[in-house]
């Protein structure tokens, strides 16, 4: 499981997921991306679900790149437990993804190859995703 290594502090705030992204929306390794639609966190398990799917779809041919991170904790109580005395204990940790962010990029694999992997990564993720293309930049200029 994706988890970051050591973290400045244990417990964050939830946050608000409004907004577009405006980093991470570009292809910028491989030929081929999914691209996020709506807001959400992606678990750690939901992000390992992906990328299996995904390599064992293109049987280890080519190169995948992961674009998020899990580096958010996200903290619960236990069940039936009274109010009061603190936070909760980090239960899991998220990545959190707003509409326009590519996730996952593939390299070296024909396009059906690609487009089919990842759309059994994308049934994996719990948000509505694109299968995008990089374009070639003066192509023909």
């Amino acid at each position: 499981m994706l988890m970051p290594k050591r973290i400045k502090y244990r417990r964050h705030h939830r946050g608000r997921r409004r907004g577009l992204s405006y980093r991470g929306c570009k292809i910028d390794f491989g030929e081929y991306g999914l691209k996020a639609l709506e807001p959400a966190w992606i678990t750690n398990r939901q992000i390992e679900a992906a990328r299996v799917a995904l390599t064992r779809h293109i049987k280890r041919g080519g190169k995948i790149w992961i674009r998020i991170f899990p580096d958010k904790p996200v903290s619960k109580k236990p069940a039936e437990t009274r109010m009061g005395k603190g936070k909760g204990a980090p239960e899991f940790w998220v990545a959190v993804v707003k509409p326009g962010r590519v996730m996952f990029e593939v390299e070296g694999v024909d396009a059906r190859l690609a487009q089919r992997g990842l759309q059994l990564a994308a049934a994996k993720l719990p948000i509505k995703t694109k299968i995008v293309k990089r374009q070639e930049v003066g192509a023909g200029s």
